[in-house]
C-alpha cells in the first residue's frame, strides 16, 4: 500500500505530516526539559542502542513503548527527561571495520548518524541536547576516572586465572556472557585459558545486591528479579578445614550440607584449578598432567552435563575429615570446576548423584548417613537426597531434623578450629579485560620497577591509537600491542621505561554509568553533576529487553552502590520501574536473514506510516508479550486513525463552546474514558488504554452522525481528549488533530485532563436479581439507589415472585446498583 487509504479532504498526509511535526518540535524543542524545579521531575530511559546498522522492528517496540510514559507524564505536568545516546564502543564496529578495511569509528559514527534520522522521523519525544555516545573522548574519560576510583577503593584488580576464551572473536568473556557454553554474542564454543586480566570486585557487594533486591519488588518484574537471585545464587553454609598429610596449609572447601561430613569418602579438586598441582604427588604427576591437558579441551557445558561420563585421576595423596578422623584420597575429577569456591570439594556419594558416579566408576566407599526413603544408593545407584533420620553420623545419629543437625556439626567445626559456618555466592568478579582495539582503553601503565601504575589524572583520557584495517585483526593478544609508539611511555611515578595496558574494557563498563551522565551530559568536573543526578535520579521508568537481565542491570546496580559509597550519588537503586518489551517474531519464529522473514522497518513506515506502525506495535498485546508481525495489520492502524482524524475534521463547534449545552451522554463516556485510560497507561496496560480509545472514536462518530453533528461542545470535548490519547502513539495525526480543532501548537504542550466526578455518576443501571445463584430478573434502578427501596422493587419483580414462591427471604447480599442476591428460608 503506498497510497492513503482514504482520499477525501479530510484524510491526514501522513508523509507532509511527519515532515511538518518533526521540523516544528525541533524548532520548538518541545521536548527539552525546563530542569529548573518548577515542575515535579520524571526521568524516562530507553536502553540506548548499538549502531549496528538502522533501527529494526525490535527497535521499534521497545521505543513506543518508552515513548507512551513519556509523553503520556509530559501531558499531566511532569517535567519530563527522555534523552538518548549511543553504546558505540564494541567489537560488532570493530569486525565490521576489520572487514572493510576501515576504522571502527568509521563504520560506528556513520550508523549512528543512520539511526539518529530514523528516530527523529519515528517521531519519539527525546531531548536531543543530551545526546552522547560512550566512544566519545569526553565521555571514556570518565569511564577510565571511574576505574581509577574503583581502584584506589581495592575494587579493580588483577591476577592470572583460567578464563573464558572466545575463539571466534579472540577475547575474553565475563561468566555472565557465556551462555550453555557459549558465547553470547557470537554463539562461538568457549573455551579455557589462563590470562592475566582485570576485574571488578563484584562479589564485595553481593550480599547488597541481593538485600537491596526488595526495593525493586512491584517496580521490576517478578522473573527479572528471580534470575538475579538465581545469578547471585546465596547459599549458607559452612567452610571446612580438612588436612593434608605433608602440607601445612588445609584444604577448606564449602559445603550446604556440613551434616553430611560424616559420609564425605573422598575429595575432589579441578584439574585445571593451582590446588590441583600443587597437592600431586610426584608419583602421580605423569598421570594428573596428561589427565589435565585432557580436560582443557573439554568446555565447562561438557564437564557439567549429567550424561558426561565422570572421570578422574587419584593425586596420590589424602586428606583427614575432621569429623572421624578418617583419611579421605583426593582426586583431581573434571566434573569440578575452577572457579567454583576453592576448586575442592567434599564429595558425599550416597546424597550427590555425580558424586555417586564417580564413586561407583572408581570404586570408592559409599556411606549413607541419611535415611532418606529406607534405600541405599550404594546397592540402588541412585542418590538419595533431602532430610531424614541421621545415622551413620556420630554425634548427629537420633537427630531428624536438618537445621539441627547443621548447627551441631557447625558448633563442633569451630570449637575445633576446623571450620566455621559461613554465606557463600554463587556470583564471580566480574572479568573485564578484552583483547581488542575498540574500547576504551584501560589506564594503567606497567613499570618494571613500580608495578602498575595509574595513568595520573590530569592525563586522561588514554586515547586510543589510529590504527586501521589489518592491523585490528585479532591474534589472540589486544591489536593495540602492536601500536608500539602508544604503547612505550615513560613511567609516571619514576621516569623509567613502561609500557601501557593494551586490554580495553568490557563494553558493560560503559553501559554501567550512562543514565548518571544524561544529567549533565557537558559536565566537565567529573562523570556527572551530582547535584542534577539527585535532582532527576532515580529512573522512573526504564525499558528494555529481557536479554539484559543479568549483564547490564546487575552491573549498573553494581555501580550504583559503589558511586553511593564514594558519595556521589545518595540512593541505593538506579532505576524504579522497569518494563522488559517482548520481541518482534514473524510467523512464530524469529526474525533473521536466514530464514527470509526479517521485516524492513523502514518499507513498512514508508507504506503505513510511522503513526500504523507505533499503533500496531502498542495495540498488538501487554508490553511483555512478543508480536507476531504475521498477525498485526499496520493497514488495519491506518484506517482506524484515518477515521479518527476526521472526528476532529468533523468539529464545527467553536473552541469556547459551553460544555454544558453538550450531549451529556458523550461527556459522561469521556470522562469514563480519562479515568480509565489514565490507570491504564499508569499501570503499564497500554493496549487496553489503545482500545478504550478506539471506543471512544466509535461513540463520538455515532454523536456526530446523531441530531447535532459536529456543532455539539460534547463532540469537540470527546475529539480533544482522543487526539490527546494518541498522541501517546500516534503522534503526528494527533498534532494534526488538535490543529485542526482550532488549538495551539503543540498538543505535547496541553493538559492531560481530568474526569469529573459529576460526570461519572450514572443516572441509572441495571440491576441483576439473583437467587440461590440464578438470574431471576433483571430491573432499572437509580445509579444511588439504597438497599430498602432496591429489595421491595426486587420482591415486586414478576420473576423474582415466581421463583421465591411464597418462600421468605433470610439473607440479602447488596452489591449496589449492579447486583442483589436473595437466599430464601426452606
Amino acid at each position: 500500500m503506498t497510497q492513503d487509504v482514504d482520499q477525501t479532504s479530510r484524510s491526514f498526509d501522513r508523509v507532509q505530516a511527519q515532515e511538518k511535526w518533526q521540523a516544528f518540535w525541533e524548532e520548538d524543542e518541545t521536548f527539552r526539559p525546563r530542569d529548573d524545579g518548577s515542575r515535579e521531575r520524571r526521568y524516562v530511559l530507553d536502553m540506548f542502542p548499538y549502531p549496528s546498522g538502522d533501527l529494526h522492528m525490535g527497535h521499534a517496540e521497545a521505543y513506543a513503548m518508552g515513548d507512551v510514559l513519556s509523553r503520556f507524564w509530559r501531558l499531566q505536568g511532569y517535567d519530563v527527561m527522555h534523552p538518548i545516546g549511543w553504546d558505540s564502543f564494541g567489537l560488532p564496529a570493530e569486525n565490521a571495520a576489520i572487514k572493510a578495511n576501515t576504522h571502527p569509528a568509521t563504520w560506528t559514527y556513520n550508523n549512528i548518524e543512520t539511526q539518529a534520522r530514523s528516530l527523529r522521523r519515528y517521531g519519539l519525544s527525546l531531548d536531543w541536547s543530551r545526546r552522547l555516545h560512550t566512544s566519545d573522548e569526553e565521555y571514556y574519560r570518565w569511564t577510565q576516572w571511574l576505574f581509577l576510583k574503583f581502584r584506589e577503593r581495592g575494587l579493580a584488580y588483577r591476577k592470572n586465572s583460567f578464563v573464558n576464551w572466545c575463539p571466534s572473536d579472540q577475547t575474553v568473556l565475563a561468566n555472565e556472557q557465556v551462555v550453555g557454553g557459549f558465547c553470547e554474542r557470537c554463539g562461538a564454543e568457549v573455551t579455557k585459558r589462563k590470562l592475566n586480566q582485570w576485574y571488578f570486585k563484584i562479589t564485595d557487594y553481593a550480599e547488597q545486591l541481593l538485600d537491596d533486591m526488595s526495593q525493586l519488588e512491584g517496580g521490576w518484574p517478578d522473573h527479572v528479579l528471580a534470575m538475579q537471585r538465581n545469578w547471585i545464587g546465596r547459599s549458607e553454609g559452612a567452610h571446612v578445614k580438612f588436612t593434608v598429610d605433608g602440607r601445612d596449609e588445609p584444604i577448606t572447601v564449602f559445603t550446604t550440607r556440613p551434616d553430611t561430613l560424616f559420609g564425605a569418602t573422598y575429595m575432589a579438586v579441578a584439574p585445571d584449578a593451582a590446588l590441583a598441582s600443587e597437592l600431586v604427588s610426584d608419583d602421580q604427576r605423569p598421570a594428573f598432567e596428561a589427565y589435565a591437558d585432557k580436560v582443557k579441551k573439554q568446555t565447562e557445558i561438557q564437564r557439567q552435563s549429567t550424561d558426561h561420563p565422570k572421570t578422574g585421576v587419584f593425586l596420590g595423596v589424602y586428606a583427614t575429615n575432621p569429623v572421624n578422623g578418617k583419611q579421605v584420597p583426593i582426586w583431581a575429577a573434571d566434573y569440578v570446576l575452577a572457579d567454583y569456591g576453592t576448586g575442592a570439594i567434599m564429595a558425599v556419594p550416597a546424597h550427590d548423584q555425580r558424586d555417586l558416579d564417580f564413586a561407583r566408576t572408581y570404586d570408592l566407599p559409599v556411606v549413607t548417613v541419611l535415611d532418606v526413603d529406607g534405600t541405599d544408593p550404594a546397592e540402588t545407584g541412585i542418590a538419595t537426597v533431602g532430610d531424614g533420620a541421621y545415622l551413620n553420623s556420630g554425634l548427629l545419629n537420633g537427630l531428624t531434623d536438618k537445621a539441627s543437625g547443621v548447627s551441631r556439626i557447625i558448633q563442633e567445626l569451630e570449637a575445633d578450629g576446623a571450620g566455621t559456618g559461613t554465606i557463600q555466592y554463587r556470583l564471580r568478579d566480574w572479568l573485564l579485560s578484552r583483547q581488542r582495539f575498540w574500547g576504551c582503553p584501560i589506564p594503567i601503565i606497567h613499570c618494571g620497577k613500580c608495578g602498575d601504575v595509574p595513568v595520573p589524572e590530569e592525563q586522561l583520557p588514554v586515547r586510543l591509537p589510529d590504527m586501521r584495517g589489518a592491523a585490528l585483526s585479532p591474534k589472540g593478544t589486544s591489536p593495540l600491542a602492536s601500536a608500539t609508539d602508544w604503547v612505550n611511555v615513560a613511567c609516571p611515578a619514576c621516569g623509567g621505561r613502561a609500557t601501557r595496558d593494551t586490554d580495553t574494557m568490557d563494553t558493560f563498563v560503559d553501559s554501567s554509568w550512562y543514565f548518571f551522565r544524561y544529567c549533565s551530559p557537558h559536565y566537565t568536573e567529573g562523570p556527572f553533576d551530582p547535584q542534577a543526578v539527585a535532582d532527576w535520579m532515580p529512573v522512573a521508568q526504564y525499558v528494555g529487553g529481557v536479554e539484559h537481565a543479568i549483564l547490564h542491570l546487575l552491573y549498573m546496580r553494581f555501580f550504583t552502590k559503589v558511586l553511593r559509597d564514594m558519595g556521589l550519588v545518595s540512593f541505593d537503586e538506579p532505576m524504579q520501574r522497569l518494563l522488559n518489551q517482548g520481541q518482534v517474531i514473524n510467523a512464530g519464529k524469529a526474525m533473521s536473514k536466514s530464514l527470509g522473514n526479517g521485516v524492513d522497518l523502514g518499507k513498512v513506515i514508508d507504506e503505513f506510516g510511522v503513526d500504523a506502525v507505533r499503533l500496531t506495535m502498542v495495540f498488538a498485546g501487554p508490553p511483555e508479550d512478543d508480536i507476531d508481525w504475521a498477525e498485526v495489520s499496520p493497514a488495519s492502524s491506518l484506517k482506524f486513525l484515518q477515521r479518527a482524524y476526521r472526528i476532529a475534521a468533523d468539529v464545527t463547534s467553536g473552541v469556547d463552546a459551553d460544555l454544558r449545552n453538550g450531549d451529556q451522554t458523550l461527556r459522561r463516556q469521556t470522562h469514563k474514558a480519562i479515568a480509565e485510560i489514565t490507570t491504564l497507561v499508569e499501570s503499564g496496560r497500554f493496549n487496553v488504554a489503545i482500545a478504550r480509545t478506539m471506543e471512544m472514536v466509535n461513540a463520538t462518530r455515532k454523536a456526530i452522525d446523531g441530531s447535532a453533528g459536529g456543532a455539539d461542545p460534547a463532540v469537540r470535548e470527546a475529539a480533544a481528549f482522543v487526539a490527546q490519547s494518541l498522541s501517546l502513539v500516534a503522534p503526528y495525526v494527533a498534532e494534526e488533530m488538535w490543529e485542526t480543532l482550532g488549538l495551539p501548537p503543540s498538543i505535547a504542550n496541553s493538559t492531560w485532563p481530568t474526569a469529573d466526578p459529576a460526570l461519572m455518576v450514572e443516572d441509572s443501571a441495571t440491576m441483576v436479581v439473583q437467587i440461590q445463584g440464578k438470574i431471576r430478573g433483571k430491573i432499572e434502578v437509580p445509579a444511588d439507589i439504597d438497599e430498602d427501596t432496591a429489595l421491595e422493587l426486587a420482591l415486586a419483580d414478576p420473576g423474582v415472585k415466581r421463583s421465591l414462591d411464597g418462600r421468605e427471604v433470610v439473607k440479602v447480599i447488596a452489591r449496589l446498583p449492579k447486583m442483589l442476591s436473595l437466599v430464601p428460608g426452606k
